[in-house]
């Protein structure tokens, strides 16, 4: 009777300490995220972006997760999130699904972090055969125009989490890449907007 007392006991405790990191980390997601939507929003503000939305990859998550969200900078919340590939790298310079890398440096066919303006529209030859340039405004991502990377769709990418799974090597070659629904209306809002737009990649 007794042991089965203590078993209640530290059943209970267990409990009770799962749920308090539980409640912390969700509480400090909830302040990181708070900081990110901020410092984008100042950002656009800042080089007369467009205010009304802007587009975060948390390279961070898992990538059978949703990563890629479209940050609703007028109503405070995400209007759409997205499954993103990240760049498979090559040689000695490898990424994982679980373990992303990351280089600026031309042919490494990996992503790159930082802050980007999208411009042009173009013809793709993957996804719903659009895509957009992209160009890198900081040290850390600045060769991304000559390295041809691109926010674009592929076909096999799907519209919903396969976590525990990760997405497969091999669907980006350092370009953001995400699936032809999420494509859609990405391409919608970009050619309605009147100003250049922020997507940021970060870890």
């Amino acid at each position: 009777m007794i042991m089965k007392k203590i078993i209640f006991v530290f059943s209970l405790i267990i409990v009770l300490l799962v749920g308090t990191l539980s409640v912390r980390s969700q509480t400090n997601d909830s302040v990181k995220w708070s900081e990110k939507t901020s410092e984008a929003l100042s950002f656009c503000r800042k080089n007369g972006f467009n205010t009304d939305f802007c587009i975060l990859i948390d390279m961070k998550i898992h990538s059978g997760k949703y990563r890629m969200f479209v940050w609703n900078f007028v109503n405070q919340e995400i209007e759409h999130k997205a499954l993103c590939a990240h760049g498979c790298g090559k040689g000695n310079n490898r990424s994982t699904g679980a373990q992303p890398v990351f280089s600026n440096t031309p042919e490494t066919l990996l992503s790159s972090l930082g802050k980007y303006k999208i411009g042009i529209r173009s013809y793709s030859q993957y996804g719903i055969n659009v895509h957009y340039k992209m160009h890198g405004l900081e040290t850390t991502n600045n060769n991304a125009f000559k390295r041809l990377i691109v926010l674009h769709s592929h076909n096999p990418v799907p519209e919903n989490e396969i976590y525990p799974s990760h997405l497969p090597m091999g669907w980006s070659f350092g370009c953001p890449v995400t699936d032809n629904a999420t494509m859609t209306l990405l391409d919608k809002k970009l050619r309605a907007s009147k100003k250049s737009v922020l997507i940021w990649i970060y870890y």
